[in-house]
């Protein structure tokens, strides 16, 4: 647990006040003092998200909006997403490429509802916002941004989050995914994303810091829902098969390493034209030469990230980048990077966990089954 002095200096969402009062166990992450965990505790945090509605706290995370003429085209430079094409009120996933291919972050890209061709909203993650905003304003001198620091963001995931959030706007049940809006609810100024870290539907709300406690006091009152800490956030999203930056991804790994080659548009493989496009392309007409896979211990016992992955006669050919133990699936799982030779399912590996090989195999992920919303395109 960390000391008092510890916490005293970090940043604080402006929930804070709501997670001390609700008995939350506060821990440092990125820079700032966030619940990993509420009374319930985490297994059961992570289970009732599967099951019902979970409402996480995620202010810390990077909101701004980037302003300049034809800005879509203009990032395009910086980014491999297609993001000429993007429909007004449509969110893209995409990454910040250094110049050898890297990953300098992962982010959310969205088109405004009135279809302004000079500006786009962006989510960058907490751990790398100001390195993210330093490398977009030196990229894009011409274009200007508007950090939104007063606002908070809210997650709420689960089957029944569309269900919860109807009840405060009845529009939210049928946005398509990745797509967002602006609304007003009990008078506060809101934007909904239909979009989330966890494998489930649900939402994400930007909405005023002055008016994000009463809100989320509001949604915790419904019978659905309950406050879920970091500690069920990536047990939900290992499960779930996402990456967690700076652990499954970093400024060495490319799209393609990370099996994330579906977010490069094909008129960006065709034609490139980002940082790092000759390596990108070259790995994907000649294959990586590692790429990240699921694994699934025989054993009950997790592999934890920085564990050697080894093919049986002890050769090391990879390492664990995120384990633990799967609530949903039931066992340990994990993800790590091995030579492509060995990334195949159904290979058998070891992960070598306190000096001792441990038996596991290469599986498709997800490892339990994402339940987004498809119901409108």
């Amino acid at each position: 647990m960390p000391d008092s002095a510890t916490l005293d200096a970090l940043l604080t969402t402006p929930l804070d006040g709501l997670h001390q009062s609700l008995g939350a166990k506060m821990v440092p992450f990125a820079g700032y003092s966030m619940p990993v965990q509420y009374p319930l505790g985490v297994l059961k945090e992570h289970l009732h998200t599967r099951a019902a509605a979970g409402l996480f706290d995620v202010s810390h995370m990077g909101q701004a909006d980037l302003v300049g003429d034809n800005i879509a085209e203009a990032l395009e430079r910086l980014v491999p997403g297609e993001l000429q094409a993007l429909k007004p009120g449509r969110i893209r996933y995409t990454q910040l490429l250094n110049d050898s291919g890297g990953i300098i972050d992962d982010l959310m890209i969205a088109k405004p509802v009135d279809g302004d061709p000079n500006r786009v909203h962006l989510v960058v993650n907490a751990a790398c916002k100001d390195k993210d905003y330093a490398v977009l304003q030196a990229g894009l001198p011409d274009a200007s941004l508007e950090r939104k620091n007063d606002h908070a963001l809210l997650a709420l995931q689960g089957p029944q989050a569309a269900a919860v959030l109807s009840r405060f706007d009845p529009l939210c049940s049928s946005m398509p995914f990745m797509s967002l809006r602006p609304t007003t609810i009990d008078g506060a100024d809101v934007v909904i994303s239909r979009c989330g870290y966890t494998g489930e539907d649900g939402f994400e709300i930007s909405i005023a810091a002055a008016d994000a406690e009463t809100f989320a006091r509001t949604l915790i009152e419904q019978p659905e829902v309950e406050p879920i800490g970091l500690g069920a956030r990536d047990s939900l999203r290992l499960e779930s098969g996402l990456c967690l930056y700076g652990h499954d991804m970093d400024d060495d790994t490319s799209p393609i390493e990370a099996d994330l080659t579906w977010s490069i548009g094909k008129r960006r493989r065709a034609e490139g034209g980002f940082p790092g496009d000759a390596r990108i392309l070259k790995e994907l007409h000649e294959g990586p030469s590692r790429l990240r896979v699921g694994l699934k211990p025989v054993g009950r016992a997790p592999a934890r990230e920085g564990a050697v992955i080894e093919v049986p006669d002890g050769a090391a050919v990879g390492v664990v980048t995120s384990g633990g133990f799967g609530p949903t699936a039931e066992g340990p799982i994990a993800m790590g990077y091995v030579a492509v030779e060995y990334a195949k399912p159904g290979t058998r590996l070891h992960l070598i966990v306190r000096g001792k090989a441990l038996e596991a195999d290469v599986v498709a992920m997800p490892f339990v089954s994402q339940r987004y919303y498809r119901g409108s395109k």
